[in-house]
C-alpha cells in the first residue's frame, strides 16, 4: 500500500511512497482525522463543520493549533481534488491518499486510520467518519475531557470513546449487528465499551501510533487494545444523525462485517495475552552511578501512564 501526504513534505518514515499536504509543523495541540472513500458529496460540508468545531475549541483569531487529515482511502471519484481545492484557504486542512490495492476497492478503515495516524502531528488525535453521521461538534467536549478542563471523570483521562448507541441512526442491520458484536467483545475481551464501534474519540497520540493497524479490522478494537496498553479510556454519550448523502463504504452484513469480527475477537485475545508491558522502566546512565541516582524516583512508566483502567466503564 502507497500512501501520499499533501503539505508538501517528505515521505511519512516507515510507510514507501508517502507524502503530506497541509499546515507547517509547531505548536499542533489536535488532530482530528476521518477516513474517505468516495465522499464526494460530504467532504465539502464536514470540512466545515470540523473547522467550526475547531474555532470554538480553539478560540484565539489566527491561531490553527489543530489540524484536519482526511485521509483518502483510493476514491474513486472527486473526493480528494476537492479536499485540494479546500485546502488553498484553510492552512489547517491536509490530505492523505492511499494508493489502490491491488484487490480494487479501498484499503479500509484500518489502514487509513494507521495512514492519518502517522501524518498526525497533534498532542491529541480525533476520529471520525466522513459521512457527517458523527458531529464534529461532540468533539470540544471530547477535548475537554482528556485536558481537564471538563472535571466529569477527574484528571487523568487519556481517552475519551464516544457511545451512540442511545441515538443510533442506522438501518436495522448495522444496529443488530452491532448488539451481537458487543456480545462477543464482551464474552471473549471482557470488554465493556458500550460502542466500540463507533468512530468518533479523541486519544493521546501516543495510544493512536502504537495500535496494531497494520491488520485488517483492528479499528473495531481501538478502545479495548488502549485499555489493554494500560491507559484509562472513559465514554460519553455523542450525537449521531442520519447519513448525508452516499451510501456505506465498509463492510456491512454477515459476511463482511459480523463473521469477520467474530475471529478478530479471537485475534486481539491472542495479542492480549501475549501482550507484555512492563510497569516502570529504569534508565541508568555512568552519571547516575556516580551519585547514586537511578532509583525508583527515576523510572519512567512504559505505557505512559501510571495508572490503568481494564474494569468497568466510565461514561459521561
Amino acid at each position: 500500500m502507497g500512501t501520499r501526504v499533501a503539505d508538501g513534505s517528505a515521505s511519512i518514515k516507515g510507510a514507501p511512497g508517502t507524502t503530506t499536504h497541509g499546515a507547517p509543523d509547531g505548536g499542533v495541540v489536535l488532530s482530528v482525522i476521518a477516513p474517505a472513500h468516495d465522499e464526494e458529496e460530504n467532504v465539502q460540508r464536514l470540512v466545515d463543520e470540523v473547522g467550526a468545531a475547531m474555532q470554538r475549541a480553539f478560540p484565539v483569531d489566527g491561531a490553527f493549533p489543530y489540524e484536519f487529515i482526511i485521509a483518502d482511502d483510493a476514491s474513486r471519484d472527486r473526493t480528494p481534488e476537492i479536499v485540494r481545492e479546500l485546502m488553498r484557504d484553510r492552512p489547517w486542512l491536509r490530505l492523505v491518499s492511499l494508493s489502490k490495492p491491488e484487490s480494487g476497492g479501498g484499503n479500509g478503515q484500518s489502514a487509513a486510520f494507521k495512514a492519518g495516524f502517522a501524518a498526525a502531528r497533534g498532542t491529541w488525535v480525533a476520529t471520525l467518519d466522513a459521512d457527517l453521521q458523527n458531529d464534529p461538534a461532540d468533539l470540544v467536549r471530547m477535548l475537554a475531557i482528556v485536558r481537564g478542563e471538563d472535571t466529569t471523570h477527574g484528571p487523568g483521562v487519556d481517552f475519551v470513546q464516544g457511545d451512540r448507541s442511545h441515538a443510533r441512526k442506522d438501518n436495522i442491520v448495522r444496529r443488530y449487528g452491532s448488539i451481537v458484536g458487543r456480545l462477543f467483545r464482551r464474552m471473549l475481551l471482557g470488554d465493556s465499551i458500550r460502542d466500540t464501534g463507533c468512530s468518533l474519540r479523541v486519544m493521546r497520540r501516543e495510544i493512536a501510533v502504537k495500535l496494531p493497524l497494520d491488520f485488517k479490522g483492528m479499528h473495531r478494537f481501538v478502545p479495548v487494545t488502549a485499555r489493554q496498553m494500560g491507559y484509562r479510556v472513559v465514554e460519553m454519550r455523542v450525537n449521531h444523525r442520519p447519513r448525508h448523502a452516499g451510501t456505506p463504504k465498509y463492510g456491512l452484513g454477515i459476511t463482511k462485517r459480523a463473521l469477520p469480527g467474530l475471529v478478530d475477537c479471537f485475534a486481539v485475545r491472542w495479542m492480549r495475552n501475549r501482550r507484555r508491558i512492563p510497569t516502570r522502566i529504569d534508565v541508568i546512565g555512568p552519571a547516575d552511578l556516580a551519585s547514586g541516582g537511578g532509583g525508583p524516583a527515576d523510572g519512567i512508566h512504559a505505557s505512559g501512564v501510571s495508572e490503568s483502567t481494564h474494569g468497568g466503564s466510565e461514561r459521561a
